[in-house]
């Protein structure tokens, strides 16, 4: 600690990136964001032009976030109990089947779609699910092994940053490959970069998992992660402001309407609209690179979380194109202060044996969300409206951060630098 006159050790805002796993871990999370993202709006628009119906889009959420729920105890137990890298490794290999199967379906010799319409889809879609119901414990676990504890505020800054370049990226070369060439050739690019990926991972070495501090029946360890968030209110109002905040205030699921019907810019628009709000969360992840969200983080996660719903209800409203994109890319910078607030707390909160289950809660409460946010998007835009309907989930999105803010004090009051 400085004393006396003995200035403050200075900040190093890119202090992590000297570590050689890590960076090599980046570097494949960015190329696997890559792929996930546009095999995202890929499946979306395919899915739109072959059925014109904002429910189906909503369905293709539902077929993720079913299979994701249903095993997301079991893959942060596994996270915690087996090899994180190797877990990474199997999952990653089992998306790429996934996108390959997606790309035989549109061959029209097999006459896939044809004979058996858009089911084969939803069926690719939950096996994705299931893949990256395993990958984000694991990832997120592994993650924690790769740095010392001082860094990791500025790695949770980091992986938030290159995650959304990599979901900037995804979108936008996604609408452009399906809109100059054609659907195949796009999921061709997916697996590209998902092959990609994989080679890079091998790079990062080996972490044993952690050992086992307590015997436990199995079903005690899938039910610890889920005691330890009930019995911590940071974590678990953390948790829960953002799930409500994404499953009522996110617009993406109905990006491809807005791009075809209100905007009118087509797959090549909507690639652009994909990509906004990346945009803007990198931009403030740079901010927080240098401005670490220690002091009062708590106060700053709500507000985050009402900037991103009054954005998500000003697009509603917008009907030009470069509004919207602004709209959209201020809704990216104001949710990723609450992500990386999160992240933060969870990694400070949570001892090593237990991270794979604790972010594997954290995926039902974040990760599915976005899925079901999806098709309560799709089911509110079929009952009263596209429009309404996203109104309405942002109007919804400020009620929780008041009820958060009432209800859960010592989240309010959250200053990370007390428990770093």
């Amino acid at each position: 600690m400085p004393t006396g006159n003995t200035p403050a050790p200075k900040h190093d805002a890119y202090a992590v990136l000297k570590v050689r796993d890590f960076r090599f871990f980046l570097i494949f999370r960015f190329f696997t964001t890559i792929a996930f993202q546009m095999q995202s709006i890929i499946v979306g628009w395919q899915m739109y032009e072959l059925t014109r119906d904002p429910l189906a889009l909503g369905l293709i959420g539902l077929a993720e976030a079913l299979p994701n729920i249903a095993i997301a105890l079991f893959a942060g137990h596994a996270a915690d109990k087996y090899n994180r890298k190797t877990i990474i490794v199997w999952f990653t290999l089992l998306f790429l089947v996934g996108t390959l199967a997606l790309f035989l379906f549109t061959v029209p010799k097999l006459g896939i779609i044809a004979a058996l319409g858009v089911l084969p889809i939803y069926l690719v879609v939950a096996i994705s699910g299931v893949s990256r119901a395993f990958l984000y414990p694991s990832i997120i676990a592994l993650m924690s092994q790769l740095v010392p504890r001082e860094l990791y505020t500025n790695s949770s800054t980091w992986n938030s940053t290159v995650w959304h370049i990599g979901a900037i990226t995804g979108p936008a070369i996604g609408g452009l490959v399906y809109g100059f060439f054609g659907v195949r050739v796009a999921y061709l690019a997916v697996l590209l970069f998902l092959l990609t990926a994989l080679v890079l991972l091998g790079f990062v070495k080996n972490h044993p998992a952690p050992p086992v501090v307590k015997s436990e029946t199995l079903v005690q360890r899938l039910s610890s992660g889920l005691k330890f968030v009930y019995h911590n209110q940071i974590l678990l109002g953390a948790m829960s402001l953002d799930m409500f905040a994404v499953l009522f205030g996110g617009a993406v699921a109905m990006l491809p309407i807005f791009a075809a019907e209100v905007l009118k810019v087509g797959p090549q628009g909507l690639g652009f609209l994909r990509a906004a709000p990346m945009v803007g969360a990198v931009m403030m992840s740079v901010v927080l690179a240098y401005r670490p969200p220690m002091v009062h983080a708590g106060r700053n996660m709500m507000i985050g979380v009402a900037g991103f719903g009054l954005s998500i209800i000003c697009f509603a409203l917008s009907r030009n194109f470069y509004l919207s994109l602004f709209l959209l890319m201020m809704s990216g910078m104001f949710d990723n202060i609450s992500v990386i607030i999160r992240a933060t707390a969870m990694q400070l909160l949570t001892p090593n044996d237990m991270r794979g289950r604790v972010a594997s809660v954290n995926a039902i409460f974040i990760g599915s969300s976005n899925e079901i946010g999806s098709f309560e998007s799709g089911l509110a835009a079929r009952l009263i409206g596209l429009i309404p309907s996203v109104i309405f989930g942002g109007i919804m999105t400020l009620g929780i951060v008041g009820f958060t803010s009432k209800f859960a004090p010592r989240l309010r009051k959250l200053n990370l630098k007390d428990i770093g």
